[in-house]
Order: C-alpha cells, then structure tokens, then sequence
C-alpha cells in the first residue's frame, strides 16, 4: 500500500494537533505514514505557502492527504480549508459546541494550550520534573517522604522514562530506585523505601525483553546476559509479591499506559489540571 500523507498544522507548537491526530491514527494501524508537521502557520502568508505545497502533492499523487489542524485566527483556518485536503480541524467544531452550550463567546488566543498563561500549572510540572531527576536512580533518599509515588524495578525496566511523563504530564512527584546485584542475591526493602511502603508501586517486564535492552547498552557483559536478567526479575517479582506492593508488566505498554495505570491504581491526584 502507498503511503498516505498527513499534515499536522498548528498556529503555535503543533503538540496539540499532533497528539490528537496521533491517537486517532493509531486505530488505522495497518496504514502507512507519512507524517508532516508544518507548526507555527500564524499569518496568511505562511497559510498559503502550506496551501501551494499542499496543494501540489495532492496532484501529483492525485489524493487528498489528510490535515490535522489547531488553528485560532478564522481567517487562516478558512485559508487552510480551501487545500485540497480532507481538513479534520480538531478546535474550531468543538469551540463552537462550547460557546453555543455556555451562551458565550470564545476569546481565542494563538498558543494558549501549551503557553505560559497558566503558570501555577506549568511552575507545578518543572518542579516535579525537578524533583524526578533529583531521585532518578536511587539518589535523593532523603526526599523521599515529598514524593508521590517511588517506582521500584530492576535496571533498565522503564521506571525512568515513566517517571519523566508522570512529572512532565501530570506533575507527580515520582521518584526511582533501582534494584541491582549490589542489593545481594535476595532482594530486600531498604529502610529509606520501607517507610514510604505506602507509595512504591513495582515495574517488571520479560526477561528477553530485558535482555534485549540491557545487549544495547553493554553488550556481551554478565549484565545483560539472559540468566543474569531472569535472576533479578524473579528476586523483583518475589520481593513485590512478598511484600505485597502493587507492579506492572510494562513488557508491552507504552509509557503513557504505564503512568495511567499508576495513577489509576495508586489514586494519585494529578497536578496538571
């Protein structure tokens, strides 16, 4: 199948139109993609460059590509709708839904989701991204007690990555600790973890795919050796089930489902609202 082309143009960053577009993509998986993203279109002039473009490609391949748009200024919008395009403008139908059930109008400004006007909401995300990167790994024991959550696995099981988006997205203040062969061949609850039991929550993931990780990153070392990645997650499943602390397969979870399930499950209060 030929690839399909998608346009992802936004009056500011283009995060919002592209996340939307993504998870709405995502349920056309056998669709292949060419992805174009065209941010910061904030003048007639830069519309109808994108327009030409646009508009060349769609002759040439003689198809409509797709468009995903966030744009405020109605003037740019309409110029954008006369593309030779199919046009799923993700704001303009909702606002009009909201204005129309409020009885109000709208007071459109061009970068305002992902801005600085609401700076409680940002300042909150920077000092729990803050915070995650202060007890990334193990360090920071003594902050423990401010953290909201403390993700325990062993290394190179994506307790990292999660706790940069649950901090980045959501404002949790998430806290790491990895358990390695320095923790012994039975692994344990360090004292600093056992009294905040209440907020640890476990990731664990298949051995093969552990192995697969661990030969990237150091290849051909007892580290990353099948064995040696059976081992530790056996000791992690044991300590987890033993003391009872809630855990994930994130074998095959994207981080986003990972930190959802996390809040879900633990009753996190998100700080991003």
């Amino acid at each position: 199948m030929p690839l399909k082309t998608v346009f992802f143009i936004s009056d500011g960053t283009g995060i919002t139109a592209a996340s939307m577009g993504h998870s709405l993509l995502t349920q056309f998986p056998d669709i292949q993609l060419s992805k174009q993203f065209r941010p910061f279109i904030d003048t007639l002039e830069k519309a109808r460059t994108v327009v030409n473009e646009i508009n060349a490609l769609s002759q040439r391949t003689r198809e409509k590509p797709i468009l995903f748009t966030t744009i405020v200024d109605s003037t740019i919008r309409e110029e954008i709708g006369r593309s030779q395009a199919v046009v799923l403008d993700l704001f303009h139908g909702f606002i009009q839904q909201l204005s129309k059930h409020w009885h109000t109008e709208a007071n459109p400004y061009i970068g305002r989701a992902h801005g600085l006007e609401d700076n409680p909401t940002y300042n909150v995300r920077i000092d729990a991204l803050n915070y995650t990167l202060s007890t990334d790994d193990g360090l920071g024991y003594q902050l423990y007690p401010e953290a909201d959550v403390i993700l325990i696995g062993v290394s190179r099981s994506g307790k990292t990555p999660t706790c940069l988006y649950l901090a980045m997205h959501f404002g949790i203040y998430a806290a790491n600790y990895a358990y390695t062969d320095d923790d012994g061949q039975y692994f344990e609850l360090l004292p600093e973890l056992k009294a905040q039991r209440s907020k640890l929550f476990g990731l664990v993931i298949s051995p093969e795919h552990l192995h697969e990780i661990r030969t990237k990153r150091k290849p051909n070392t007892e580290y990353a050796s099948l064995a040696r990645c059976q081992q530790e997650l056996k000791m992690m499943r044991d300590l987890l089930t033993r003391e009872k602390i809630p855990f994930i397969d994130a074998t095959v979870r994207s981080v986003e489902e990972i930190s959802t399930t996390i809040v879900t499950q633990m009753g996190l209060i998100r700080r991003d609202v």
